[in-house]
């Protein structure tokens, strides 16, 4: 039913829904997203190829109107790393022993704490390791510089003006024999 949707209104009540709610509609209290210490999350902690089968943009629009800003996993769903990346919900891709690390911290404490460094490149785990992780470079710029494509494009309006001032189109209207 969440798929109907055309805007991102309400979007994040269906995040995970079959698991984060009962039957009859109440919260179910043995879903990590519903315990008290996940409350107010912005960093999701995912599964191998996270966001397979999400080919249209309500799976990160979901996480990312339940306050989510980016996702760590070992590796995501192409469709899906790229309409997150076009919304501004950063996919962070990790190696797998960084990955269980991370695991384990959360285990040991459910309030764990990471930071995540887009401008360097870098998620600083509990104890302080910082581990690095890709992201292709128009992505990273338009997620610092809190734009879209679109808002880049249109960014680019003036030096396109310059451009076409300064390069006339040249027509040859003379027919080629």
């Amino acid at each position: 039913r969440y798929l109907k949707v055309v805007d991102k209104e309400g979007i994040a009540e269906g995040l995970f829904y079959a698991w984060r709610y009962l039957p009859d509609g109440t919260p179910n209290p043995d879903f990590v997203l519903n315990r008290p210490e996940s409350q107010g999350a912005t960093v999701l902690v995912a599964g191998k190829n996270f966001g397979c089968g999400s080919s249209r943009e309500h799976a990160p629009w979901a996480l990312q109107g339940y306050g989510f800003k980016a996702v760590i996993s070992p590796s995501f769903a192409d469709i899906f790393r790229g309409n997150s990346l076009k919304i501004g919900l950063l996919p962070i891709t990790v190696d797998e022993d960084t990955y269980h690390e991370l695991l384990s911290h959360i285990e040991e404490d459910p309030e764990t704490t990471v930071t995540v460094d887009l401008e360097n490149q870098k998620v600083v785990l509990p104890g302080g390791r910082a581990v690095t992780f890709p992201i292709d470079g128009f992505a990273k710029y338009c997620l610092v510089n809190g734009v879209d494509q679109l808002g880049f494009l249109q960014q680019q309006a003036d030096a396109v003006a310059a451009y076409e001032a300064a390069s006339p189109i040249t027509v040859n209207t003379k027919a080629q024999n």
